[in-house]
């Protein structure tokens, strides 16, 4: 790096971690703690009585006996859209329920008119006080799903606007391509036609340019059935592309079985998910994304099943589904207090679940998302006396310093 000098080696002492180090009870706390760093990665985390002798010798940062933490995750948003929604908002407050505005042209379509009338730099410029607050409370990596473009051109353009978000800002990007989100007007009803349009002319390109890391679905009632999930599913098994999917969130279509049969990253929202689901998931591996703001913004009243899925050991991440309809959150702190508060949550599945679990959804895990040797040098340091004030405040940030890759 820099003509040979390593710019992040450095060693970060008096310090108190949480790891999520697998290996470690708990949280993987280690008070009196240190990270060296060389390349942009760890070369060791631990007790600082324990550090090796050929890196006591790096420059040391004195951390003052704050606690740091692995860089924190947002593993579910739609980051990049146009305008907003407060007018459904007030529908909302009025009575009118997702579906009904949903069917009344609101919804998810209103984004897609709003994203085809933007150009790429206009989807950039909005897009960036979002992510910029989200980095603000320790954020390192983020993935930011298309989904309001619903068509060629505009699905590329809201993946582009993604990538280009990440060489603005000091941030990594996972992209998801959600191109069966929901129906466009201009398919007049016809939801095959347009299934397979995302199958062999959407998904086969954005493939080809390299702007997708994943690829989602909404297996809804009101967007796509499993039958037709499927068909997406099979198209990006081919193309060698993970999946991804919305599901159980407003009933129960056995969205999170099937994103299991596909051996998908992660299933999302799952308030309607049942204990058949919850195995499955299970068996896959795949995690349980909990979404909390969506079920606060749009008044919902039935819960994801925490206690099943911890009953049949299913991995949790917790996420903002920053979105202009139902989720227009950009605090994954006021994520977790509301997984806490509304879900019963306890603090370690809510951090571990903005950590390790979200790295996991996103096919990460082995690169970020704990503080392990080897792994990015992704963390945060904190002005805080326990790791329970990150979930337990509302409204306040203790971050002191962000670090992504050592920097």
């Amino acid at each position: 790096m820099n003509g040979g000098t390593d710019t992040t080696a450095r060693l970060w002492r008096n310090a108190r971690l949480t790891t999520f180090d697998p290996n470690r009870p708990g949280m993987g706390t280690v008070e009196r703690g240190a990270i060296a760093v060389r390349d942009g990665r760890i070369a060791f985390a631990g007790p600082e009585a324990d550090v090796p002798a050929a890196l006591r010798a790096l420059e040391p940062i004195d951390c003052e006996g704050r606690w740091i933490t692995p860089g924190l995750i947002d593993g579910h948003t739609h980051l990049v859209h146009a305008g907003n929604r407060a007018n459904e908002f007030e529908m909302r407050l009025e009575g009118a329920s997702y579906e009904e505005i949903a069917r009344a042209g609101g919804g998810i379509v209103s984004s897609v008119t709003a994203l085809r009338a933007a150009s790429e730099e206009e989807l950039v410029a909005q897009s960036l006080p979002r992510l910029d607050a989200l980095m603000a409370e320790g954020v390192t990596t983020i993935e930011i799903k298309s989904g309001y473009g619903l068509d060629r051109e505009n699905e590329m353009k809201a993946l582009r606007a993604a990538r280009k978000l990440g060489e603005l800002r000091d941030v990594s990007i996972r992209t998801t391509f959600l191109g069966a989100h929901a129906l466009p007007a201009e398919m007049n009803g016809d939801k095959t036609a347009y299934i397979d349009k995302v199958v062999s002319d959407m998904l086969p390109a954005i493939a080809a340019e390299g702007l997708a890391d994943a690829v989602d679905g909404f297996c809804e009632g009101i967007a796509f059935s499993p039958a037709e999930i499927a068909r997406v599913f099979d198209a990006a098994r081919n193309l060698g592309l993970p999946v991804k999917l919305h599901a159980d969130q407003l009933s129960n279509l056995e969205g999170a079985a099937l994103a299991a049969a596909y051996g998908a990253l992660s299933a999302d929202h799952l308030e309607y998910t049942d204990a058949a689901g919850a195995r499955a998931m299970a068996r896959a591996g795949t995690v349980a994304v909990i979404l909390p703001g969506a079920f606060y913004f749009i008044r919902e009243t039935k819960k994801p099943p925490i206690a099943l899925f911890r009953e049949h050991g299913v991995k949790m991440a917790v996420a903002t589904d920053n979105n202009p309809g139902t989720s227009p959150l950009t605090s994954l702190l006021l994520t977790m207090n509301m997984a806490a508060t509304l879900f019963g949550m306890t603090v370690e599945e809510c951090l571990a679940g903005t950590t390790r679990e979200a790295a996991r959804a996103l096919g990460l895990v082995d690169e970020v998302g704990t503080l392990e040797t080897g792994k990015w040098a992704d963390f945060v340091l904190w002005d805080i006396g326990q790791p329970a004030e990150l979930v337990y405040r509302m409204g306040f940030n203790p971050l002191y310093r962000r670090v992504r890759r050592g920097r």
